[in-house]
């Protein structure tokens, strides 16, 4: 039927992946979200390596929070079967809650992209275009990648990013005589 939704985990796995994460109190402004992630994410300008191990370019965490809505969602449909406005009206919080969610997590996995393309380019001398070949061809994890980036784009005179390598602002340092 129309209110059927299709989860792609099961729910002892969706459970199991939450179990990872940091559960979350009440929030009056950010009501739908139960749960964040358990380390938080490092400074930008920590190394490259040091963030991918962090966990900050994994996949969203939001995506176990849509797949437990859509849980509870069926189970809801379960009960009002027959009665289609009984469900509507169960279920209102639970379909804006995971609404929310699905928008959540499209900017989040957008912005993990994004950042870990930057990082990248800030960290070797390549190009987005490049990154971007790179990633077509691996297939392993994204400290793979890494590592196949690092062989291939590395600069012999600097293994830290450009941002560590700009000049300080302000007056220069006074010369030892």
């Amino acid at each position: 039927m129309l209110a059927h939704y299709h989860p792609t985990l099961s729910l002892d796995k969706v459970n199991k992946e939450l179990k990872k994460l940091k559960k979350l109190n009440y929030n009056r402004f950010m009501w739908w979200r139960l749960y964040d992630q358990k380390n938080p994410k490092l400074h930008h300008r920590c190394l490259l390596i040091d963030r991918i191990k962090n966990g900050d370019f994994d996949p969203s965490h939001y995506k176990y929070q849509v797949e437990l809505c859509e849980h509870e969602l069926n189970a809801v449909w379960e009960t009002c079967s027959p009665d289609m406005q009984m469900f509507i009206e169960k279920t209102t919080m639970l379909r804006a809650r995971r609404k929310r969610l699905i928008e959540d997590f499209n900017k989040d996995e957008t912005e993990r992209l994004e950042l870990a393309i930057k990082g990248f380019v800030e960290t070797f001398s390549c190009t987005k275009e490049q990154v971007y070949e790179e990633i077509d061809k691996c297939s392993g994890t994204l400290e793979d990648l890494y590592y196949i980036i690092e062989k291939k784009y590395s600069h012999p005179r600097s293994s830290l990013p450009s941002y560590f390598n700009k000049p300080k602002r302000g007056r220069p340092a006074k010369l030892q005589a």
